[in-house]
């Protein structure tokens, strides 16, 4: 089964992504918007209880974090996807890189850029009329994340929780 670790952000800005994924968007329904932690990965049942549990200590490691959603940004040429480019604090990158453990299945496939993603899979001439849009529209929110979100993928490509995870925030 497919997993994912995500931080869900307020309703208020889950709903300013949310008027621009509705229309840019094609997992628009299948997701909540959401800042990905930790990507994509396949666990067997008995591995994702010990995974759980792996995560369930890590987080108690962490303070809650700032997320602060500074700009519109792209991953263009790479992708047609456009992002609300969160701001990469030292504890969140600390908290990337502890769920990125040899425990927690090793080093992440790609670079860890923060973002909760507004619009993705449209052609280049659409992405390009719609990113210079946003640009200027711009977003600029902060809020505290005090939870971590374990999901899993069901049959029809929806994404649901499978356990919620507080961050404590031990003294390190």
């Amino acid at each position: 089964m497919k997993y994912g670790v995500v931080a869900f952000p307020s309703k208020k800005l889950q709903d300013l992504a949310n008027s621009y994924r509705k229309r840019y968007d094609p997992h628009y329904a299948l997701i909540t918007p959401h800042m990905t932690v930790k990507g994509v990965f396949e666990a067997s049942d008995s591995e994702i209880e010990q995974l759980s549990t792996s995560i369930s200590n890590v987080v108690k490691r962490h303070k809650p974090f700032k997320l602060h959603a500074t700009r519109v940004s792209s991953f263009s040429p790479v992708t047609n996807a456009i992002y609300f480019k969160v701001e990469p604090s030292e504890e969140l990158i600390n908290l990337h890189e502890d769920l990125h453990s040899e425990e927690m299945g090793g080093k992440a496939e790609y670079a860890f850029v923060p973002h909760i993603t507004i619009a993705q899979k449209m052609s280049s001439g659409e992405h390009d009329d719609i990113y210079g849009q946003l640009k200027m529209v711009g977003v600029d929110h902060e809020e505290i994340i005090d939870r971590l979100h374990l999901l899993y993928q069901l049959e029809d490509g929806s994404w649901t929780v499978y356990e919620t995870f507080r961050l404590t925030g031990a003294e390190n």
